[in-house]
């Protein structure tokens, strides 16, 4: 009875014609990858939509840049709040003592980049890839300051 239902559920079903522009349109909806991705360096013009200019880029590229404070409150807490992972504490002078003096530069680029030292990991950005660059110095800035 089961195999009956569903041959005659199956016959009665239209043969779509594939000619059809609404048709085609459906297809290309389902087929469509759900990203695209620009190149640094490469024309990436395909990239652009028919009804607006946009090219999708890195989300830190595009990300607004946050004072150091609001990055510190709802990243950089999470480990330097409490010294997870080796993390220096915020405000924490003589943590941030030996970190200070090998010089600004040399902590921006850990940040951005992360840093695994003798006592412990740092991960870039914070693990935050999301936020600009620019954003993750000034939390580094913020916590530097408050250590001096």
């Amino acid at each position: 009875m089961v195999f009956l239902v569903s041959y005659v559920a199956s016959a009665a079903r239209p043969e779509p014609n594939k000619d059809d522009p609404e048709y085609r349109r459906q297809v290309d909806e389902r087929i469509t990858p759900p990203a695209r991705v620009a190149i640094a360096g490469k024309d990436n013009s395909a990239l652009k939509t028919g009804d607006a200019a946009t090219v999708l880029s890195s989300p830190a590229a595009s990300a607004a840049v946050l004072p150091g404070e609001q990055v510190y409150a709802t990243t950089c807490i999470a480990c330097h709040g409490a010294g997870v992972a080796g993390a220096p504490k915020f405000g924490d002078k003589g943590a941030w003592a030996p970190r200070l003096g090998q010089g600004l530069a040399v902590l921006h680029k850990h940040a951005l980049e992360g840093f695994q030292g003798k006592a412990g990991v740092m991960p870039a950005k914070g693990g935050r890839t999301d936020l600009a660059d620019q954003s993750i110095l000034n939390a580094v800035d913020y916590m530097a300051n408050a250590a001096k």
